[in-house]
């Protein structure tokens, strides 16, 4: 039985996001319901605790990012190639969308109880994860329009009566902030009178009405399925733009954080531990605000450190990129950042405002251009368009820079800015395709004309292998330099998570810093060379007999002074 003060927290929660909407018998009444359900959840479970560690790191991927043909079920070509080629280096699979969907590569999910019947089945989540941590989506924002829900809600009939947001002509949407360029609103004629459907997302992907309790309710019996199956990871995606109202930005409001404090609860409510992950590309202060109190997300996406790493290598500055992990706050026990460059979207824009001046923003976008991106944008409140994001891989947006016109060192820009992802304060997170230096996918873009699609690229399992059993392959290359950084983290306490970081001060070619094992007897300077030539560095005494992780050789020149070659990465431990 769940404890009285775990029930009396989960009704404050529920009290704290609908006391102005629904009354005490309606909010109580939820309340037994959510107690019930974790009751039943843990009569069935045994108490398991989730570590992390510094074996800790994230592959991110679809279910068919890696195929075999020959399998029924697509996910089967993704576990293969795990076993073969991927579990010595990550220890967690970040499963993207493998609901059946309308849109969006997964995003605009008909049926959250269903697999993608091209994909698998819940069987295979299920035995995957007895041998591998998963983690998954839940698209909690919207839902497809093509979905059951959407059809009985036209019905007015359960499940999706009254799951989606309509609003009418007095709702004042003059300040709410976009992340797409589409019309929001879809005029619609339903119950002899005429609404407005709301899509934050795309005409495909309709907003859900989280003032209605059973949509809420709806979404925890969601993630216990998910539980039940083994993921013990969530993204919660889109979830800043959860709740609406009038006259607001309608965005990062007070309830949907009231939202995530309940399902944090609900999660430490349940025997088997869990981890929140929120998903908000949005400026660096909104994004650390899904921490909470410690009550809210277990990690957030570290969205500042792909544009401003990216901008670094480019522009052989380490400037911003050196002032913002100088303030960016440690993070605390139980805590974590979640950090990536690439992602099945693309690189956004917003978490470099107020960090990258104007100037630099249009800058980046004009390299990143010439380097073969295309771009998504945003509605701004004069109606003006505004970048949201730069749609391109990880390989192109570092190929060629306006100072390295031809792309002499595109390999060492790559394989560095990899190296402070995967050495950074926090969980390090690869995308399938960056392990192989995948180029833009520009016949899939031609064949669909979605620009996130640029950075989709499947591969066949067949062909991948072949590319990697030749050692002088592209992929291969990449595959061996990136692994074998990954697997030198896992070795090393100094990048535990929640080891400390600091950020030293080497000048404006060189990023500089270190971390401290949680137990302080070890430490590690992580060093990189942000410069197509040479940079040297004086070397105190003490380091002097440190090691190279990366490298056992150092170059130290008999001036006693270190020379890092352009676009190095040195990692000194004692």
């Amino acid at each position: 039985m769940l404890s009285p003060s775990g029930q009396k927290k989960i009704e404050t929660k529920l009290r704290n996001i609908y006391q102005f909407l629904y009354s005490k018998i309606e909010i109580d009444q939820y309340s037994k319901e959510i107690t019930q359900i974790i009751e039943k959840f843990n009569k069935k479970n045994k108490k398991k605790n989730k570590l992390i560690s510094e074996k800790t790191s994230i592959i991110i991927c679809y279910g068919d990012s890696v195929f075999d043909s020959k399998q029924k079920y697509l996910i089967k070509g993704f576990q293969n190639f795990y076993q073969k080629r991927l579990k010595n280096y990550f220890n967690t699979v970040h499963f993207l969308p493998f609901y059946p969907s309308s849109s969006d590569s997964g995003f605009a999910v008909k049926d959250h109880y269903k697999i993608d019947s091209r994909i698998g089945t819940w069987s295979d989540i299920s035995n995957f994860a007895k041998k591998n941590d998963v983690m998954a989506d839940i698209v909690i924002n919207h839902s497809s329009a093509r979905g059951l829900w959407f059809r009985n809600f036209l019905k007015d009939k359960k499940p999706g009566k009254n799951y989606f947001l309509t609003v009418n002509t007095k709702f004042n949407t003059s300040k709410v902030v976009r992340p797409r360029d589409h019309e929001l609103l879809k005029k619609i004629n339903i119950f002899k009178k005429t609404e407005y459907l709301w899509r934050t997302f795309s005409p495909d992907q309709l907003d859900l009405n989280f003032k209605n309790p059973a949509v809420l309710l709806r979404f925890i019996k969601i993630m216990i399925n998910l539980v039940n199956h083994g993921v013990t990871i969530f993204r919660l995606d889109a979830i800043a733009y959860l709740w609406k109202e009038s006259g607001t930005k309608c965005i990062n409001l007070k309830q949907t954080h009231e939202i995530i404090k309940l399902f944090r609860l609900i999660c430490s409510l349940l025997n088997v531990k869990t981890i929140l992950v929120t998903e908000t590309n949005l400026p660096e202060k909104e994004n650390l605000s899904y921490f909470g109190k410690k009550d809210e997300a277990n990690w957030i996406y570290n969205f500042s450190l792909s544009p401003l790493l990216i901008h670094a290598f480019l522009f052989e500055n380490s400037s911003y990129l050196s002032r913002w992990s100088k303030q960016l706050p440690s993070t605390k026990p139980g805590n974590n950042y979640l950090n990536f460059i690439a992602s099945h979207d693309g690189i956004g824009m917003r978490p470099a405002e107020g960090i990258l001046n104007k100037k630099s923003i249009r800058d980046l976008l004009t390299r990143l251009k010439k380097n073969g991106s295309k771009f998504s944008y945003r509605k701004i409140k004069n109606k003006s368009k505004k970048v949201y994001e730069a749609n391109i891989t990880v390989f192109n947006a570092l190929k060629k820079s306006n100072i390295d016109k031809e792309g002499k060192f595109y390999f060492e820009r790559y394989i560095s800015a990899h190296a402070i992802m995967i050495s950074f304060e926090g969980v390090p997170a690869v995308y399938f395709n960056s392990l192989f230096g995948t180029s833009n996918d520009e016949a899939k873009y031609i064949i669909t004309g979605n620009n996130r699609d640029i950075n989709r690229y499947r591969w066949n399992q067949k062909h991948i292998l072949n590319q990697l059993k030749n050692s002088k392959s592209k992929q291969s290359i990449f595959y061996k330099s990136l692994t074998n950084l990954l697997s030198i983290r896992t070795k090393q306490k100094a990048f535990h998570p929640n080891a400390s970081r600091t950020t030293l001060n080497m000048g404006s070619k060189i990023f500089c810093f270190q971390r401290k094992s949680i137990d302080k007897k070890q430490s590690i300077i992580c060093l990189t060379n942000l410069s197509s030539k040479p940079q040297y560095l004086p070397l105190n005494k003490k380091f002097r007999n440190w090691k190279n992780l990366i490298n056992q050789k150092l170059y130290i020149l008999p001036n006693k002074r270190l020379k890092l070659e352009p676009f190095q990465t040195v990692w000194l431990s004692n």
